[in-house]
């Protein structure tokens, strides 16, 4: 199986298919799978446009509306995660993961599937230790603040993630792992981006979470995006342990390392994404703690058994099957004849995807605000970190957000 790999899509997804077109032509080979490592920008319309964390000047529509709307279809199976500068309100009505398109797969928040018999883990977003033991307290229409916290990665994501165990073959993150540059040619990363230097000597480039899920779940290969180069490097896992082999890459743009494909050994196809166990009967276990104000988990929350639903969940599908719920437009496409109009307040559209999902799993239905008056009572009575513990303007980093402005035709 061949798979391309993709740093920051930033909505070219026109160059990027076409790049995969010709690299098989020259190559006489055959892309079997496309990964996408965040800030995909699925925006469908111009209500989308603005919930993406992007100075409203360099705002743009992007391409992926066109393979939303029907108009054009993926020539490969993608699967994407989410970065910092997406449409939040399109991915969390996808907060499970599903179709974003025809064939265009977001693998939520946090997520497993399977493609062919390969198996494919991802985390969305990036760190903030202020809102890290958060809640997702952040409701539509977004304010200020909340359309730059509603990427940043939750405990609750990572916990799933951790009741893991079957072997994973491939994971993406947007972040890079904390100290994953100890393991790589750090010295030629600092000459090419000099700005990373100190984090670089002090050890803190790169994400906790992730370093934490790249101990656990040791795939074979992890990629990342999101600070614009190409790095890669190897991580022994123990002496005699499993290797991971990591590679970070950079945006769509002439003349940068922004694509890669590897070959890993699989059973034969024709392939497609189906459904993975393991992962929706965590999804089953956890769906009760989701936790949707400023407060987070409660302390107790630490391992849980999800044998049961680890057998519930496989009856059901050999009943129902594995192939992921259809794809459906859950709200209107751009239209380019039309002139652009000014966008209504964005409230929370359900997807059918999710919906089926939640009724198929036999879970309640808490992504809309109706939920959460009531979900505020409950996470109330225990003790939790505030999540206004930090402060709000930590974006303006100068790895993270609002410093890599999508579209600045200034930009590097």
């Amino acid at each position: 199986m061949k798979i391309a790999v993709e740093g920051c899509m930033h909505g070219e997804l026109d160059k990027v298919y076409a790049t995969l077109k010709r690299l098989e032509e020259v190559e006489n080979t055959k892309i079997d799978l496309l990964l996408c490592c965040g800030d995909f920008q699925a925006v469908r319309n111009e209500n989308d446009l603005q919930c993406l964390n992007v100075k409203p000047k360099y705002r743009e529509m992007g391409t992926f509306w066109k393979y939303y709307s029907g108009q054009v279809k993926a020539p490969y199976p993608t699967i994407f995660i989410g970065g910092n500068h997406e449409a939040s309100n399109h991915l969390w009505e996808l907060y499970y993961g599903g179709w974003a398109a025809t064939n265009i797969f977001f693998l939520g928040f946090s997520g497993v599937v399977k493609f062919g018999n390969i198996r494919i883990g991802g985390l969305s977003g990036i760190y903030k230790p202020q809102h890290y033991l958060a809640g997702y307290f952040e409701k539509l229409p977004y304010s200020e603040s909340d359309i730059r916290s509603i990427y940043h990665v939750r405990y609750y994501d990572v916990l799933k993630l951790l009741h893991v165990e079957e072997p994973i073959d491939i994971f993406l993150s947007h972040d890079w792992p904390l100290g994953i540059t100890d393991y790589g040619n750090w010295q030629r990363l600092i000459k090419a981006k000099p700005f990373f230097k100190e984090e670089v000597e002090r050890k803190t480039l790169g994400s906790k979470p992730a370093a934490l899920l790249l101990d656990k779940l040791r795939p074979p290969y992890w990629f990342a995006a999101h600070l614009h180069c190409k790095f890669p490097a190897m991580i022994q896992h123990g002496e005699g342990g499993p290797v991971t082999k990591f590679l970070a890459l950079d945006k769509c743009l002439p003349n940068r390392g922004f694509l890669q494909v590897i070959e890993i050994q699989s059973d034969p196809g024709p392939y497609e994404i189906t459904y993975d166990e393991e992962w929706l009967a965590i999804i089953r276990k956890f769906n009760g703690l989701f936790p949707l104000t400023h407060k987070g988990l409660p302390p107790w929350v630490d391992r849980l058994d999800i044998k049961e639903d680890r057998e519930w969940v496989k009856n059901r599908l050999d009943e129902r099957g594995r192939k992921p719920f259809d794809f459906v437009q859950s709200t209107r496409p751009f239209d380019p004849s039309q002139p652009i109009s000014n966008p209504s307040i964005t409230m929370h559209c359900r997807n059918p995807q999710t919906e089926s999902l939640m009724l198929f799993l036999e879970q309640p239905y808490l992504l809309d605000s109706t939920n959460r008056a009531s979900t505020e009572a409950q996470s109330n009575t225990y003790p939790s970190r505030d999540a206004n513990d930090g402060d709000d303007d930590d974006d303006d980093d100068n790895v993270d957000d609002d410093n890599e402005v999508v579209g600045n035709p200034d930009d590097e």
